[in-house]
């Protein structure tokens, strides 16, 4: 069967958008897929609003560009109102609760709310991996590429500086995971 993950990642600036894009697509090409990224970026980098889009797939990819996601991971109230319509019915909203308010309208798509920045805060410590546990999330519900493919490819996104932070990205990713496996009740 053909393996087909089109998605969009957005939010505001400074909330690792850009680098969960960037991780997958490294994680893709890490499992021998193809993959493409597109970045987007709003008036300002930080602050203003932030997109990109990814496609992971076992065959080549004919256009990087997603006009019809499959799945969409949505970080602020903004980005659900541009990027909700687009979903494609029957695709994946992961919505981080915690910066939006407002409930998804569409009820021909699986909506998964996850509180991640209060759980980012109180579980790790740091609300800076706030995306990376909704990475994890996504990753456990779509299978789009492993957990272990994503570690290897923050070798490749962080600079050695920040190789440190790698086990704390690790967890982040694990909480994720165990939160998809809830919402499926495995």
């Amino acid at each position: 069967m053909l393996m087909l993950e089109e998605l969009i990642i957005a939010g505001f600036g400074g909330q690792g958008v850009m680098s969960m894009g960037q991780l997958l697509a490294y994680a893709g090409m890490i499992e021998h897929k193809h993959v493409a990224w597109i970045p987007s970026y709003g008036p300002e980098m930080r602050g203003g609003t932030a997109n990109c889009a990814v496609t992971i797939s076992d065959r080549e990819i004919s256009s990087p560009v997603v006009t019809e996601p499959s799945s969409v991971i949505i970080m602020n109230q903004p980005s659900l109102h541009k990027f909700e319509p687009a979903i494609k019915p029957g695709g994946l909203l992961i919505i981080n609760s915690s910066l939006v308010s407002r409930k998804p309208t569409r009820n021909d798509i699986r909506v998964v709310e996850i509180a991640a920045d209060e759980l980012a805060s109180e579980k790790l410590g740091n609300t800076r991996v706030a995306n990376i546990i909704m990475l994890g999330c996504y990753i456990k519900l779509t299978l789009a590429v492993t957990i272990e493919s994503i570690i290897d490819s923050l070798k490749k996104v962080f600079p050695q500086r920040k190789h440190n932070l790698i086990p704390l990205n690790r967890r982040a990713l694990e909480l994720g995971a165990a939160i998809a496996e809830k919402v499926n009740g495995c």
